[in-house]
């Protein structure tokens, strides 16, 4: 008889397992699998001594073992899916040795991948995960003890082979290993199953006898870490460039969401777990774990893949599309009425203790930001648009989604959850919100009964000084959408304007100077809101710019902070988009307003008085030069330069207005918005303060002559290059010329001579090349203009 297998060292059991490879195909009997058994289980407690005398890792993995390793894994299945009972336990010692032998050793991960034992292993889960039904199990999937070794041991090997070895990665990624091994672990342990459930995970031919509690309990502790295990290892499969799931995924990653939600959270434990033990914590622990697991799936997966938004969003319709799994609603409850599970506090020395418990809130917390992401990221689909706006029922105008959303608005303003600092309902509920009002429609539909969202909105809670700068990035955001409309919809504007939207971003801070690393989105959107609300209304543009804010001292006005933020800005769009208020400011004032039957005449004389101090306010030379400035900086984009053009023309007819304007245009621009600033900074001082070139406008950027850019001085510089290029719309060139035309009668002295001295060529080959057309006649008119002088 051979040497009993305890006697044996590490190379001889390798040598052994090798004979009784060779002895399978004549000899595979029970007794051959049992010396399987026993050489390997001695094998693998040996391959766990690390720091021994020998080097038995590198040793063995240069032999056959690997690949006698692989080959007796396959005849173990001898083509069935899951080995059978009498070959668990040879299983089990195989992978034993197979996750010992590659434990941090590169080498031999590389020995075993080229042996297909990864492979394999892979395959042997798919034949475990193939038994289990395809829909989400409440209650753990029956499974023998035996058989719950070889799987988490499975997951085991590949953990191993997997842990910082590029190689086995990515071979794993391309078999897809990680939606078997989520399917297989949530189906052996479904989140807090263990709160509902003590003895039906057993197989049906259990005896009754047998179902003791340390049969139980030695059930759980294996399912919770082959869980663990599971997790760590989706989570070392997982990178920015290649996304682990994909749609037919979601079902399962929502159980953690659904554990963690009443009233699932809120039953009372089983009369096993009654009491606080050491096994109670493991899985409190465990399920705490799987939900940041599936929190940061979901997050990632809604990011990264359109198919899962898309599938997110049709659930929410369509509840068959993730077997009746309502995978939207689940995260959105979750979101809404998930909580700390009440286990957690309960005192005892198994229990958890105080810090744990604090970190644990905290991750919780970022569990739900997570979601919120995802919900986020799944309204801001396009593709999802009429998934979650629905008009079919009257009831509720917008459907489900919306009206949901403004419930946790309305709940937050009125005090039900803004005690609770449920703020991220809000954040949550504008960002999504924002993301789905599309049109003067949507934004009806808000801003009519029952939403009557302005109203909403227009709370100190949600725009206070002191409110939190997120908040403020989504409530803005969504009133920028909302005012979007405004002008072709007068209910919208009218709506908006009584709930003093206009002054409440004003008092609301956000255009502070302040730091902040989202300050500047919420600036931009607070920009987009206003802008629109003063486009072709002279009442708000009044308000805005008349109005003080009492809060501050000294009191400021709209405009003054609006100027003071466009000037200190370095951010291009705070400063294009900030000066296209000031153009829609003078747009509306300096626009004839049809008057309203229904105004006495008291009330048009107080209007109009009203109206020509707000004027007045714009006849500033800070208004003229952040126009000049907005024409300068504004090569790229011709219909900002036609709107600074459009705003100053209106500005210089005012009889104040003149002067200022053509001493912007001719005033060395900010260093900012002159292209020579992306050179060196001496030299971009130089272009900006020099005056002595004024008849050379257009000089070459210091970046270098070869590249032939063209940079400009003055704002002036800028049209002349704008009038003179062909490629610049007639339009354009014709409202220059215009200007040109408006400010020569109100201009004087040395900045009307530059004007005509840069301008007089162009305008006259205008003339001799476009005759009569549109654009021929305008420039005409300035020359004569001139001539008549």
């Amino acid at each position: 008889m051979d040497t009993p297998p305890m006697s044996l060292t590490c190379a001889q059991c390798a040598r052994k397992l090798g004979d009784l490879v060779a002895q399978l195909p004549v000899n595979d009997i029970e007794e051959t699998w049992k010396e399987v058994e026993l050489t390997a289980q001695q094998l693998a407690n040996g391959l766990r001594v690390r720091d021994g005398p020998d080097d038995n890792h590198t040793m063995l993995g240069k032999t056959l073992l690997p690949q006698n390793l692989t080959t007796l894994l396959s005849s173990a299945l001898n083509g069935t899916l899951i080995p059978d009972a009498s070959r668990t336990a040879p299983v089990f010692e195989i992978l034993r040795v197979g996750a010992n032998l590659c434990v941090e050793h590169d080498q031999n991960r590389g020995h075993l991948l080229e042996a297909g034992f990864p492979q394999a292993v892979v395959s042997l889960l798919e034949g475990y995960t193939d038994t289990i039904p395809e829909e989400p199990q409440v209650d753990p999937f029956p499974m023998s003890i035996a058989h719950l070794q070889v799987v988490k041991t499975a997951v085991g090997v590949l953990l191993n082979a997997t842990l910082t070895y590029e190689p086995v990665r990515n071979r794993l990624i391309s078999l897809e290993v990680a939606k078997t091994i989520f399917r297989l672990s949530t189906a052996l342990y479904p989140p807090a199953a263990w709160m509902r459930t003590t003895s039906n995970f057993h197989l049906p031919n259990t005896s009754p006898t047998d179902i003791t509690f340390d049969r139980i309990a030695e059930s759980w502790t294996i399912r919770a870490g082959l869980s663990s295990w599971a997790g760590r290892l989706i989570s070392e499969l997982q990178d920015d460039v290649h996304p682990l799931f994909s749609q037919e995924v979601l079902p399962y990653l929502v159980q953690s969401l659904i554990a963690f939600t009443p009233p699932l959270l809120a039953a009372p434990p089983p009369p096993h777990f009654a009491q606080p033990s050491q096994l109670r914590t493991t899985l409190i622990n465990t399920d705490f774990d799987l939900l940041s697991e599936s929190c940061s799936h979901l997050e990632s997966s809604a990011l990264d893949v359109a198919d899962v938004r898309l599938s997110l969003a049709r659930g929410f319709t369509f509840p068959s599309e993730h077997h009746d799994v309502p995978c939207f609603s689940a995260m959105l409850d979750f979101v809404e009425k998930g909580k700390y599970p009440p286990l957690w506090y309960v005192q005892s020395e198994n229990g958890l203790e105080g810090g744990d418990i604090s970190k644990k809130e905290k991750a919780f917390d970022d569990c739900k930001a997570a979601v919120i992401k995802a919900v986020v990221e799944v309204s801001g689909d396009d593709r999802n648009l009429d998934l979650l706006w629905d008009d079919s029922d009257d009831a509720q105008p917008g459907g489900e989604f919306v009206s949901r959303m403004v419930d946790w608005i309305r709940a937050f303003v009125s005090g039900e959850t803004s005690g609770n600092g449920r703020d991220d309902l809000v954040i949550c509920a504008t960002l999504s919100l924002g993301n789905i009002t599309r049109g003067e429609s949507h934004s009806t539909i808000l801003l009519s009964q029952p939403h009557d969202i302005a109203r909403l909105l227009s709370s100190d809670a949600l725009l206070a000084p002191s409110t939190d700068i997120k908040l403020k990035h989504g409530v803005i955001g969504l009133l920028k959408h909302l005012a979007q409309s405004s002008s072709q919809m007068p209910f919208n504007r009218a709506a908006l304007s009584a709930a003093g939207v206009i002054q409440l971003i004003i008092r609301s801070g956000v255009w502070d100077d302040r730091s902040d690393f989202m300050l500047e989105i919420v600036q931009v959107n607070a920009i987009g809101a206003i802008k629109h609300l003063c486009n072709n209304s002279a009442d708000n543009s009044c308000n805005f710019i008349l109005e003080p804010v009492d809060s501050q001292d000294p009191p400021s006005t709209g405009l003054s902070q609006l100027l003071a933020l466009v000037k200190r800005s370095d951010t291009v769009a705070i400063k294009s988009e900030g000066t296209r208020i000031i153009v829609n400011l003078i747009r509306s004032l300096w626009t004839n307003e049809r008057r309203d039957e229904l105004i006495s005449e008291e009330e048009l004389r107080l209007r109009q008085q009203k109206r020509a101090k707000a004027m007045d306010a714009l006849l500033t030379p800070a208004c003229a030069e952040a126009l000049a400035a907005l024409i300068g900086r504004s090569a790229k984009h011709l219909i900002l330069i036609n709107e600074g053009v459009v705003a100053s023309s209106l500005l210089s007819m005012h009889r104040d207005g003149g002067a200022l304007v053509l001493n912007a245009l001719t005033t060395p621009l900010p260093v900012e918005v002159t292209p020579s600033s992306t050179g060196s900074a001496a030299a971009s001082t130089t272009a900006s303060t020099s005056s002595e070139t004024m008849d050379s406008p257009i000089i070459l950027s210091p970046t270098g002559a070869s590249s032939k850019i063209p940079s400009v001085r003055h704002a002036l510089d800028q049209l002349v290059v704008s009038l003179k290029s062909e490629s610049t719309p007639a339009e354009v060139r014709t409202n220059i010329c215009a200007f040109f035309g408006q400010i020569s009668k109100r201009g004087t002295g040395d900045g009307l001579q530059r004007l005509k001295d840069a301008t007089r060529p162009i305008l006259e080959e205008l003339v001799s090349v476009h005759g009569q057309s549109m654009l021929g006649s305008a420039a005409r008119k300035v020359l004569d203009v001139w001539i008549s002088e």
